[in-house]
């Protein structure tokens, strides 16, 4: 298969810069594509050539699979990297590229399609021996069905959509009088969102961890894992805080969860990169989540304790080469912390808060990596996703990246909109993130309004308490996320780098 010459981003912001670093380095050329208020956005100036695809819904313009194609062929494109979000995720995408003769940049339609329907999932990862969360293997099919499973599990359960994700279509239910509004509810926005109503529960489970395996396998039989994060800090289900490693996996309880998601990967034939998800409970037995089929928003925190660009794995991958290293050859080195910056305001629920950047002043220094999507003087608007950066902070173990990570928030600049930054000094200085003691309820458990204000109102008390939080904090869990092997992360990546040069 000869080497990709050209490569369209089938994305927008952070994600389509990010591709666009990467296929520099490389020597290709890129393709942007853009709604009409993107037209001046960085990815389209950063890009060698850029095409307009419709106006500002997605529905008209990102996601209109004919309209990517027809750019691609335009532009002669022979490949295409669909990001996260939008098509990334989307059978029919990866089927069509495939009909045309583009390579896209990521798994087969037939994995997409089986990994995307968490039902078949589950089905599947129970033959390939991964543990799954006590529950429905299929979809129900009515309410007294589903009232014996959930009597025979127990409350609480955890109502969700086959087809999503992104905590749509999901209900948290207590009693059994909770339980027929509460799949109505579920089915409802499921069908709105996913145009697919159908719905499975499971057993919700108490104080649980996110805890996610990176993966990268090749078409000559090879699957890797790439080490963990932590993802447990969220809001509406969603993702704000991410670390890697994770600070309570042991080794071996590491090593048993990166073989499950060997054997996830391995089990549905995956090529590309992608990710297993697990939630952890409070006995430390893990039960597999779901698999994200493409490059996931975090990655960063995994490529900064590795040393590898897994934007370029992929790219590597899809060219039909084989993987230039092995399991024993990738290690990692240090810890790293992500915060995504959204233009949400925390003390109203997080909802967003839309708004020109009169001032965008990122930070910088040892161990600051920003992936930034908007710049000073654009707007964000009711149109997207609201996050306006990804920044990350690396360290020689945790609570070094933790103290990094808080001077890069002291350092950021933004205004013309409220930011997640406050919620996020809150968390990194709170006692519970500190010591590695949280789970996926922090924000209801430990986050107001009044809280934050009442943090935000001290801000030499913050520090001096996160400083004495950092300098105490001690423990097996700590070794563990530091440890360190000889010689440099990433060296296998570095020696195909040289040879590619």
């Amino acid at each position: 298969m000869p080497d990709i010459t050209k490569i369209l981003i089938a994305n927008r912001g952070e994600i389509a810069s990010r591709v666009i670093r990467t296929c520099r380095e490389l020597g290709k050329q890129t393709v942007a594509v853009y709604s009409t208020p993107d037209a001046d956005a960085p990815h389209v100036q950063q890009a060698d050539e850029s095409v307009h695809v419709g106006p500002a819904a997605s529905s008209e313009s990102y996601l209109v699979i004919d309209n990517i194609i027809q750019a691609a062929r335009q532009t002669g494109a022979d490949a295409i990297h669909p990001g996260y979000g939008f098509l990334s995720e989307n059978a029919d995408f990866s089927q069509q590229c495939r009909e045309e003769g583009i390579l896209f940049i990521g798994p087969g339609p037939e994995a997409i399609r089986t990994m995307g329907d968490k039902t078949a999932a589950r089905e599947l990862m129970s033959k390939a021996g991964v543990p799954f969360p006590p529950g429905t293997r299929k979809e129900l099919q009515e309410i007294g069905e589903a009232k014996k499973v959930a009597d025979e599990i127990g409350y609480p359960v955890l109502v969700k959509a086959a087809a999503g994700g992104g905590g749509k279509g999901m209900r948290i239910v207590e009693t059994e009088e909770e339980f027929e509004a509460a799949i109505k509810a579920a089915k409802s926005e499921a069908r709105n969102a996913f145009g697919d109503d159908r719905v499975y529960i499971e057993k919700y489970l108490v104080q649980p961890r996110h805890v996610e395996f990176q993966i990268m396998a090749d078409e000559h039989g090879n699957t890797v894992h790439i080490f963990d994060r932590e993802c447990s800090i969220q809001r509406r289900h969603q993702k704000v805080i991410e670390e890697a490693p994770c600070s309570m996996l042991t080794p071996d309880l590491r090593s048993e969860m990166a073989e499950a998601a060997i054997s996830a990967a391995r089990a549905v034939d995956y090529v590309g990169a992608g990710t297993i998800e697990f939630l952890v409970d409070a006995d430390r037995k893990f039960y597999f989540l779901e698999m994200n089929t493409r490059l996931q928003v975090e990655h960063p925190v995994t490529e900064l304790i590795t040393g590898l660009d897994l934007v370029a794995m992929q790219i590597l991958v899809a060219e039909g080469k084989a993987l230039p290293f092995k399991q024993e050859d990738i290690r990692m080195e240090g810890h790293a912390v992500e915060c995504r910056i959204y233009a949400e305001d925390p003390r109203e629920h997080f909802l967003p808060s839309t708004g020109t950047l009169t001032k965008h002043r990122i930070p910088s220094g040892n161990g600051i990596r920003v992936d930034a999507g908007i710049e000073e003087g654009q707007a964000v608007t009711i149109s997207y996703d609201p996050m306006i950066s990804k920044l990350c902070a690396y360290g020689q173990n945790r609570d070094h990246a933790i103290r990094r990570m808080l001077r890069a928030l002291d350092e950021y600049e933004i205004a013309g909109c409220r930011t997640t930054i406050p919620f996020c000094k809150y968390v990194l200085t709170h006692p519970a993130f500190a010591a590695g003691d949280y789970d996926t309820h922090f924000v209801p458990d430990h986050f107001s309004a009044e809280k934050l204000d009442a943090a935000h109102g001290s801000k030499v008390e913050i520090q001096a308490l996160a400083a004495s939080l950092l300098k105490k904090r001690a423990g097996p869990a700590n070794e563990d996320t530091a440890q360190s092997k000889p010689g440099n992360p990433g060296t296998a990546c570095s020696e195909w780098w040289q040879r590619r040069s």
